[in-house]
């Protein structure tokens, strides 16, 4: 991680094709994350995670490039706009890159930040790197920017440290063309300066013992004192204006066979859907109401495993509805027998395209794992929406606030928490938490909730729900947070008309800025799942 360049391989394979030199895509992760983990191998640093690689996409859809040759990805550049107050001072790779997910991307910053750039290392000698050194400087001179700043690696320090009595005197060298590196002297080949040396930049960064070579590149379109440089309010990628939310406080009732259960659902989404919403979103586990129709009592596991009989026709029913009726459907949770046996409790997404995304509950509670043999999941990614990317934290995971930031870090704008909740202590825990997620992340929460009863199945007897829509507490939002919020324990729908836009302008200049403030230098999230 940190800046490299494409040095030259004896295993260096010939290209067979054209280069193309685009802007990267969602679509495109996989193959990123796959070359970053080769790119690093047998350097004691590991490559990207795929939830590092959205964030850095949704945060920054301009800054990030990739170089193409015959539909393979074989080099990768990564970077976010960042204020000259920051970058320009002494730091840490992990903090100003937000530990590797750019969320520390600022709209209006002066100053292009180089974070990666790695290339296949069987394709290395093709000057890849200094293709992509050119797409960031042509970004920053067409956004007006004062210039590039990163930190560089030296990865020959580790064998020269014991002839030099220092490092400011090997870089001296290097500068002087009396010694070489070849990632220092490629950057100061292309115009960058060495405005300071950083110790403990990258720890992992054995080869150059954890420094970082603090590097500048002027723009040369901007002059050395620019006056009444016009700032371009550019807030991310183009959202809607407006996302319609609507989310259901579902009845728990007896119902006879599986086609009923589906009536009772579709009822829900055409009413949504004539009122042009964008989301419409389901309770945990509502699908539980399928147990009613079993002839003979079952132990909870038993109960469990005959839900999880339903699951393929559930994903079907659901997905044709998204489709018939052009909204994006949350669609609560399920249980799902996985491959391997285990059970885990899975919110399923019907994206409008036709598109089925899952998301597994992280920390299933006491009494799922007691009842109904339930394991947690080890997933946690961003889905891409055509509203922009969202999040899913099914109930008792949303008091974890570690797994929000997580999503955060991805680019999340709106985070949806489908619940199932027995009494009133019960759901005002996720109730207060999501609120605190909000506040603390500068999303927009959704939560749907059960109503009503089920008699005979065990550990769904009672329900207790008031589903809302909650907001950060600013003045660009309803009063109290709570953009919408349903009359408790009754069946119904709510809806929420939420601006994409408010959020951005929020986190940049609201009344506090919980993101932009954070101590990256001191505290951060590490994903260690998939």
């Amino acid at each position: 991680m940190g800046e490299t360049i494409d040095r030259p391989s004896r295993k260096r394979k010939k290209l067979d094709g054209e280069l193309v030199l685009r802007q990267a895509q969602v679509d495109d992760v996989p193959q990123i994350a796959d070359l970053s983990d080769r790119a690093y191998e047998g350097t004691g640093m590991i490559g990207y995670s795929e939830g590092m690689l959205k964030g850095q996409l949704h945060n920054y859809p301009k800054g990030q490039f990739v170089i193409v040759c015959a539909g393979k990805i074989i080099a990768y550049c990564a970077t976010f706009r960042i204020s000259g107050e920051v970058a320009l001072k002494t730091h840490s790779w992990g903090g100003i890159t937000g530990s590797g997910y750019a969320s520390r991307h600022e709209p209006d910053g002066e100053w292009l930040y180089g974070m990666e750039v790695c290339v296949d290392p069987e394709f290395r000698g093709y000057r890849l790197g200094q293709r992509l050194y050119n797409a960031r400087k042509k970004l920053c001179q067409d956004e007006k920017m004062l210039g590039i700043v990163f930190g560089g690696r030296l990865p020959t320090w580790s064998k020269k440290n014991k002839k030099y009595d220092n490092i400011e005197t090997y870089v001296e060298a290097i500068a002087g063309k009396r010694e070489r590196d070849p990632v220092l002297s490629f950057q100061l080949a292309n115009g960058f300066e060495v405005i300071g040396i950083i110790p403990k930049y990258l720890e992992v960064d054995a080869a150059s013992l954890g420094y970082g070579i603090h590097l500048r590149w002027k723009n040369p379109r901007i002059p050395e004192h620019p006056r009444n440089l016009e700032k371009k309010k550019v807030y991310g990628k183009r959202l809607p204006d407006t996302v319609r939310v609507a989310t259901v406080q579902y009845k728990q009732r007896r119902v006879k066979s599986f086609e009923e259960f589906i009536k009772h659902v579709e009822y829900f989404v055409d009413v949504v859907a004539d009122y042009k919403s964008d989301f419409v979103v389901f309770p945990e586990m509502f699908a539980l109401q399928l147990l009613s129709i079993e002839d003979q009592q079952l132990s909870p596991s038993e109960s469990i495993m005959a839900l999880t009989k339903h699951t393929p026709r559930f994903k079907e029913e659901m997905r044709e509805m998204a489709l018939r009726y052009n909204i994006n459907i949350i669609g609560g949770s399920h249980p799902t027998k996985m491959p391997n046996g285990r059970v885990e409790n899975i919110a399923y997404v019907f994206l409008r395209d036709g598109s089925v995304h899952e998301q597994p509950k992280i920390h299933p509670t006491p009494n799922e794992v007691y009842w109904w043999d339930i394991e947690g999941g080890v997933t946690l990614n961003s889905i891409e929406t055509d509203c922009g990317p969202v999040g899913v934290l099914i109930c008792y995971d949303s008091e974890f606030p570690e797994l929000a930031r997580h999503l955060v870090d991805q680019g999340i704008l709106f985070l949806f928490v489908p619940f199932c909740t027995d009494e009133r202590q019960s759901y005002l825990r996720v109730r207060y938490c999501c609120q605190a997620r909000a506040v603390e992340n500068q999303i927009y929460v959704v939560m749907s909730g059960n109503v009503g009863n089920l008699p005979g199945v065990a550990n769904m007897d009672i329900q207790y729900g008031q589903s809302c829509v909650l907001t950060p507490c600013d003045f660009p939002f309803a009063r109290d947070g709570i953009a919408a919020e349903a009359t408790e324990n009754v069946e119904t729908v709510t809806f929420a008309d939420l601006r994409p836009e408010a959020l951005i302008m929020a986190r940049n200049s609201g009344t506090v800025q919980n993101l932009k403030d954070r101590r990256h230098d001191v505290y951060g999230v590490r994903w260690t799942g998939k």
